[in-house]
Formats: structure tokens, sequence, C-alpha cells
């Protein structure tokens, strides 16, 4: 029953998962001021081993345990019951570390609303925390086969809900909470980092999006290039707006483009064409890039724009899977092909794992904060000397720039 060129290619697209990562830890690193480098980076390593024993403990049969149609059980436990032999054209264990992979990058992205001033080792609680309460009762909903959203029909192909959404809105929670940086800066302190971080996240987008068919066969192939085409799209437009708007094309803005496409073609790219992903691509350059600059108007500190991205970026997407969706992709047709009420299956989805994930996280971390000898929030002098020294006792860098 194993399929060996399936197995093949999903061990590589989870590697490919992994490798997003590290790509959002230089994506993310490169934003900052240089002495919050190794922080923002380390953020996103530590979740790669906090998430990873997380899941093989409980998190993958919270998410994946037959349970209800609101979270799994525990027979999965440490994961008791997955015979090494088990499986139905991929190892029932290549699944659980496919799924791991997802799984550590969601709660990484939510530290772009939070960098510069949350604690390290309060962060490594709400990791555990997070992941149990938040990702996988959601994971289960939408993903698993009792989950109540997946037998609502709710169309998420590769995590546009579950990763995205769902990352958006704790992001947004936690910049409401956190509060404000004491200096924000005025720039990225290196471009280039930026850049090579969205160059990886988008290479290993191919193993997410491509890979979230589970077999090597031309509904992939069809994933592949309908995310390549969404997320050149989505460059583009976010480019060619900021070129118009300012009379020159950020480096910076054309990578967060690609993001922005990347992350919107996700939900869809199980059951879109490349027409829908064009359309789908350009809607995500322009809306993203005026949710950024909506919430420059407002005091929010979500200082790398995650909620902008991810949270506005997944809930375009969720809702274009419900308009572009084509029956002959995905055996489902959505609004342009005459099937209205897929779009309010969609809208369900996304105000149900949003508002979710939003009104938990807010807990978690007020409680956190709550807590004597813990909290969330770095002292004020620790902020001013940067977190790369006071949290890790390292610096990105030597000499002349190291602030």
């Amino acid at each position: 029953m194993i399929d060996s060129g399936s197995t093949a290619w999903m061990l590589t697209a989870s590697a490919l998962v992994l490798l997003m990562t590290p790509g959002l830890a230089f994506f993310y690193g490169g934003l900052v001021r240089a002495r919050n480098v190794v922080s923002t980076i380390m953020y996103s390593f530590i979740a790669m081993a906090v998430v990873s024993i997380v899941w093989v403990l409980w998190g993958y049969s919270l998410a994946f345990g037959e349970g209800g149609a609101l979270v799994g059980d525990l027979s999965f436990l440490g994961l008791s019951g997955i015979d090494i032999n088990d499986g139905e054209g991929i190892p029932d264990l290549l699944f659980v570390v496919f799924q791991m992979m997802f799984a550590i990058i969601t709660p990484a992205l939510i530290t772009g609303a939070f960098v510069e001033r949350f604690k390290f080792t309060t962060y490594m609680l709400f990791l555990v925390i997070w992941i149990t309460v938040v990702y996988a009762p959601i994971a289960h909903w939408v993903w698993a086969p009792e989950g109540w959203l997946f037998k609502e029909g709710a169309l998420d192909f590769a995590g546009g809900t579950v990763v995205h959404i769902n990352a958006g809105m704790a992001a947004l929670a936690a910049a409401l909470l956190v509060g404000r940086r004491r200096d924000p800066g005025v720039e990225p302190h290196n471009v280039p980092f930026v850049v090579l971080g969205a160059a990886l996240l988008w290479f290993g987008w191919f193993g997410f999006n491509a890979g979230s068919g589970l077999a090597a066969n031309a509904l992939d192939v069809n994933a592949f290039l309908v995310t390549n085409t969404a997320a050149a799209a989505a460059a583009l437009t976010w480019g060619l707006i900021s070129q118009v708007q300012n009379g020159r094309m950020s480096a910076v803005g054309v990578a967060s483009g690609a993001v922005a496409g990347l992350v919107a073609i996700t939900p869809a790219s199980g059951y879109v064409g490349v027409m829908g992903a064009l359309g789908i691509g350009f809607g995500a350059g322009a809306i993203c890039y005026g949710a950024v600059w909506l919430r420059t108007k407002t005091n929010v500190d979500d200082a790398l724009e995650v909620f902008a991205i991810h949270g506005v970026g997944g809930i375009w997407g969720a809702l274009a899977t419900g308009i572009f969706a084509v029956a002959a992709i995905g055996g489902t047709a959505g609004l342009i092909e005459g099937n209205g009420g897929q779009m309010l299956t969609q809208l369900i989805a996304v105000v149900t794992t949003g508002g979710y994930s939003f009104i938990v996280t807010l807990i978690i971390l007020k409680v956190l904060d709550l807590i004597p000898g813990l909290g969330i929030r770095i002292e004020e002098t620790e902020e001013d000397e940067g977190m790369d020294l006071s949290a890790h006792g390292e610096r990105a860098f030597v000499g002349d720039g190291a602030n």
C-alpha cells in the first residue's frame, strides 16, 4: 500500500517545509535592528526544538486523533498505536512528520508581532501552551475527518486557516497586549537577509503547498505551478504600487509581496487553476499592501506586519478559494462556477478559526503576564540594550553598526 515515489516526494516536501522556518528567521531577522537579530532568529529556531517534542508527545494526537468534532483524543500519545509499516500511499509516520513542520512554523510566524520586547523564557512556555490549546484544535477542525469544519466542507488545502489566519490573529492579540516598542527604529538593518529569507520561504513553500496532496501526482504539480504564479503576481503588484506611490521599488516590499502571495494561495493551491492563481496573487499584493498602510495609521505595533500579511492575506486567500475553486481540479466548484454556498462555508471557517485564535491567545498571554516572576515583556533597560545581549549573551555583529 506504500508508494515509493509518493514517499520520496513527501520526505522531500517535509524537509522543504522545515527549511521555511530558518527562512522565516532570516526574513524577520533582517527587518529588526542589529541588536535584536540573534533573539529574533532564536524565536524561530527554538520553535523547531520545542514544537517537535510537543508534537510527537501529544500535539499530533490532539490534532489528528479520532476524538470528536472539536479536538482529537490521546490515542496517539507519544505516537503509540502508529506502526512503522502502517499507511496508505505514504507511511503514517511520514504524515506525522509533514504535519509537524506546519506546527513548527505557525507559532514562529506570530513572533514578528512582538520582536524586540517579548521575554524569551516566557515565549518557550507560550509555545507549549499555544500548540496544545490553539493550533492542535484548529488543525483538527479543518483537517481531521472528524473535525466540524472538515465536515462542513471548508476548503483549506495547505493551511490558510490553520496556519496563516491562526498566526495572524494570534499576532494581533500579542501586539495589542504586549504594547509598543520603546524605540521601533526607522528601517530594516539588513535588506539582503530579508530577501534571502523570502527566497527560502518561496522555495520551501513548494513543499508546503505541493506536498499537501500527500502524493506525487498531477494535483501536486498544479499546486506547485499555482503557488509560484500567485507569489510572482503578488510580488510584482506590491512592487508596482510602491513604484507609483513612492517613485521607487522597494526590495523589502517586493519580498513582502511575494510572501503575501504565497500566504493567499496556500488554501487554494489544490483547488484553483493558473488564472485563479493570478487573481489571488494580484489581489494579495494590493490588499496586503493596503493593510500595511492602514496599520501604520494606528497605534498597534505589529512590528513585522504579521497580521497585515498572514492574517489579511490568509483571510483573502480563504475567501478567494471559495471564489476561484474549479471542480475539475479539486472536486469542488467555487462562486465563479456557480457554487455560491462555498463562499458562506469559507466565511464561517475564517470567522471561527480567527476568532478562536485571537481570544484564546489573548487569554494565554494575559495569564502568563500575571504569573509572578514570569511576565511577557522584558525590562526597559533590556530593551534599550537589545535582546541579543540581555537574553542570549551574544551579538550578531561586532564593530561599527552593531546597534
